[in-house]
């Protein structure tokens, strides 16, 4: 009996902590997004830096500490890939040999007639771009036309942009529900704007389309065991809504802590299973430090308040799922290696060291809430 009765996982997205071994690989040498900010501009990150966040790797202004709160380590990246979806996966017991497909000239003239002809629109666009600077650009055109702004990115994506007032946000999502039934693409994205020409801007009404899980993951069996499986943010999204009980959308970060403490307050037991995505989408990939830096700051602040809402029984788990160095060349994902901190009751602040896939939090979970040993458990390790 491992004494832990709900294990809450918090994926910071983006939130790497150095480039890994096979980044060149992906053009991501030198990446550390973690390490780049703390140069660049400074992180007061007191509650994760007490955790042991500056014991895992060199981060400037985060000294190494003789003791720490919390359990702390470092895993790497198994699967082929560095997206949402990929690293997502990967924490939930899943792995990918072949990485999903991805479009760096634009989606084929056959896939762009048959899904035109499939939702009666046209579209624009269909190229590698960023999410902000496309509808800046099209955006007109699409308000002007009602064709639908296409674009894609060094992931796996079919993002489908579309200004509320001219594509009704339902039939915004049908669009990318007949996408996602024509692509294998790792994730169909609907990302709504509005406001006018020259001051165009996203809303939180952003959906993801991710394909089902190629196999079964942690949440399937916490749920089959007849434990609650509870997401917040995207998380449902990114696997299909498949093997959870409960489940929220949120519109930011601040949103997600608040519904993640509301389920800590519940009586449920099994996983909590939280998404951030602020850091990624609004300063990873707009390359922006200083906001990347606040994102993670405000972050901290309010982790005491999660860490005092959990009960005796509680362990919780802070990662992330790839980088997104602000610093770094482009405006994409970087290959890094993830963060892993584990803090509760019942755990010991120990060093968990270089976890050789993230499939590994996965193995700890199920060992925790089913009593499922694995080699690759890191339980023994913290309790």
């Amino acid at each position: 009996m491992k004494n832990i009765d709900r294990v809450i996982l918090v994926v910071l997205d983006s939130v790497g902590i150095g480039f890994s071994a096979d980044a060149d690989e992906y053009g991501d040498l030198g990446a550390n997004t973690l390490g780049h900010i703390a140069d660049a501009v400074g992180l007061d990150v007191p509650n994760m830096h007490k955790m042991g966040l500056g014991n895992i790797a060199p981060i400037k202004g985060l000294n190494p500490l003789k003791q720490t709160t919390a359990a702390y380590g470092m895993a790497k990246e198994v699967s082929k890939g560095k997206d949402t979806t990929t690293g997502h996966w990967e924490i939930a017991g899943l792995t990918l040999t072949e990485p999903f497909p991805t479009y760096p000239n634009g989606f084929p003239k056959e896939i762009m007639d048959e899904f035109e002809q499939k939702t009666g629109r046209g579209t624009i666009g269909n190229k590698v771009a960023s999410g902000t600077a496309i509808i800046d650009e099209l955006g007109d055109a699409h308000v002007e036309t009602g064709k639908l702004i296409i674009y894609t990115s060094a992931d796996s994506v079919f993002q489908i942009a579309a200004h509320e007032e001219i594509v009704p946000i339902d039939e915004l999502y049908r669009y990318c529900e007949i996408a996602r039934e024509m692509l294998n693409v790792g994730r169909v994205i609907a990302r709504p704007f509005i406001g006018e020409s020259g001051n165009y801007t996203r809303t939180p009404n952003r959906h993801d389309y991710s394909l089902e899980p190629i196999g079964e993951t942690m949440m399937d069996r916490i749920k089959s065991a007849n434990q609650s499986v509870m997401a917040v943010g995207k998380i449902s999204d990114i696997f299909g809504g498949r093997g959870f009980t409960d489940s929220v959308r949120t519109k930011d970060n601040q949103e997600g802590i608040d519904r993640t403490i509301e389920y800590i307050n519940t009586d449920k037991k099994g996983l909590i299973f939280t998404n951030l995505v602020d850091f990624d989408m609004h300063f990873g990939h707009r390359r922006d430090v200083k906001g990347y830096r606040q994102c993670l700051e405000e972050f901290d602040q309010r982790l005491p308040e999660i860490t005092s809402a959990m009960k005796e029984n509680d362990m919780l788990i802070i990662t992330a799922d790839h980088g997104n160095d602000p610093i770094f060349k482009g405006t994409d994902h970087t290959r890094e290696h993830i963060p892993i901190l584990v803090y509760g009751k019942n755990i010991k602040a120990e060093d968990i060291g270089f976890r050789n896939s993230f499939t590994d939090i996965a193995a700890t979970i199920e060992d925790v809430l089913l009593n499922k040993s694995a080699e690759n458990s890191f339980t023994k390790a913290i309790i």
